[in-house]
Formats: C-alpha cells, structure tokens, sequence
C-alpha cells in the first residue's frame, strides 16, 4: 500500500512537470520559481464587453381568480352520453386487447 501511495506521488510529480513543460513554463519547471517580479508590468488582463441589459418582464393585467366566458356555459350532462362514451372506450380497449 505504501508502495502504490509513493508511487501516485512520483506519478502526480512527472505529469505536472510535464503540463508545465508543454505549457512553455520552462523557466518554472527548471528553477522552480513561479513567481516573477520583474514580469509584473506586462501583464493587463482583457476587458470584457459589459453584458446586454437584461429584457424586462412583459406586465399583464390583473384578472380576477376563475371567471367563466360569458359565450361558454356549461351543458349538463346526461346518462346516455356517459353511457355512449363508455361503450367508445371499451370497445377500443377490446380492439387493442
């Protein structure tokens, strides 16, 4: 167990060497140093464009809680319609069966 610990130490070790070596961090991966004083001047990060204005929410009038159209109401249903749609849904439940 001690073994496969030193050796994942040894095996983490070589690969960041070698991220930073592709990574063109020569100087860091030889000397170690990852800071630099004299770089300090030359680096100025980028300036992001400021985002769009985010789109406002469109206002819808209030309406009152369930009002029924007027030019709807309802039908009362009777027995033999229940009773027709019934026997629609069992036949095509036969027909699939």
């Amino acid at each position: 167990m001690l073994e496969i610990g030193i050796f994942s130490v040894i095996l983490l070790a070589a690969g960041y060497w070698a991220t930073m070596f592709i990574m063109g961090r020569r100087d860091d991966v030889i000397h170690g140093k990852f800071v630099h004083a004299e770089d300090d001047g030359e680096f100025t990060p980028a300036t992001r464009p400021a985002p769009p204005p985010f789109p406002k929410r469109p206002v819808k009038a209030a309406q009152p809680a369930f009002v029924q159209p007027a030019g709807t109401e309802a039908k009362p249903v009777n027995s033999a319609a229940l009773q027709s749609l019934l026997a629609a849904i069992q036949q095509d439940l036969k027909s699939v069966a």
